[in-house]
């Protein structure tokens, strides 16, 4: 491992709420063997309280017509990943982003124009389940070129900065505005200045890492594009989680979510089902 890789894996293993840990299982036994790794993200890490939030996640999967019954399921997540699904279980609501292996490999990285998974995965999260430790090793691989990704892509327009911390804040501001989304002013600033600690220690590795990336397509073009998905994914209803409900007595539900209305929250997990996108707030 690299020391970027090192700090990932470090931060990945960080302990979450038990139940969240449980909705994880949950959700990776509704795909079945297909499962590698189920990843937790988002404003509720933040919270110590989850009761009434929306919690986020991403299942990895090993391949989409392996992870799914229906074939037009695995065609729609082939064709404009993710596919989005809404599940409740153990007293806890969720909706949970599908990508599989290669794919989640691919767009944490530069040869992607698109900003929407390296954004997230350059910032916090937890791996709260994997298969074996090969889907261990995979996803600290593919959010290891987050970071790097995220600040070689904004180099062309914020170039250098004396305080690194800075540059993570321009750099988060670029992601947004390449996506449709209702953010209040300095949401990334204050993305930054909640764990600046963290986008301290993570800086030197990533930007030296990203001294040898290129910084990809001009940022008008990832905004058309970016918006463009955006409008795509938003004609797509979140859906309920596929397969029949979970079956623990008196713990899970998986409900029909309603059609999609807007693809981002505004508060600490605030959102509601009708989010078939969301960064995580």
């Amino acid at each position: 491992m690299n020391a970027l890789e090192r700090l990932v894996a470090e931060e990945l293993a960080t302990p979450v709420d038990p139940r969240v840990t449980d909705l994880a299982a949950a959700i990776a036994a509704k795909h079945g063997a297909a499962s590698r790794a189920v990843l937790f993200y988002g404003s509720c890490l933040r919270q110590q309280q989850l009761d009434g939030l929306m919690l986020d996640f991403y299942l990895i999967v090993s391949d989409y017509r392996a992870a799914y019954a229906k074939r037009w399921l695995a065609l729609a997540n082939r064709v404009i990943p993710p596919n989005v699904f809404y599940l409740e279980h153990g007293g806890l609501r969720a909706k949970y982003a599908v990508l599989s292996e290669p794919d989640f490999h691919r767009l944490n990285g530069p040869e992607t124009a698109s900003v929407s998974v390296w954004a997230r995965f350059a910032q916090p999260s937890r791996l709260v389940w994997a298969a074996d430790a090969k889907a261990r090793r995979a996803a600290i691989a593919a959010i290891a070129r987050a970071a790097p990704t995220l600040l070689a892509a904004a180099r062309s327009v914020v170039g250098e900065r004396a305080d690194p911390l800075d540059l993570w804040r321009e750099a988060f501001a670029l992601t947004y505005s390449a996506e449709l989304r209702a953010e209040r002013p300095g949401r990334a600033q204050s993305v930054v200045d909640f764990d600046a600690g963290r986008y301290r220690r993570f800086g030197p590795a990533a930007i030296k890492l990203a001294a040898g990336i290129s910084s990809g397509p001009k940022w008008r073009s990832r905004r058309l594009r970016g918006k463009a998905l955006s409008i795509l994914r938003l004609a797509r209803p979140a859906r309920r989680s596929p397969g029949a409900p979970i079956t623990s007595p008196g713990k899970s539900t998986a409900t029909p979510a309603p059609t999609s209305a807007s693809s981002r929250g505004s508060g600490a997990g605030r959102c509601s089902p009708r989010l078939a996108f969301c960064r995580g707030c």
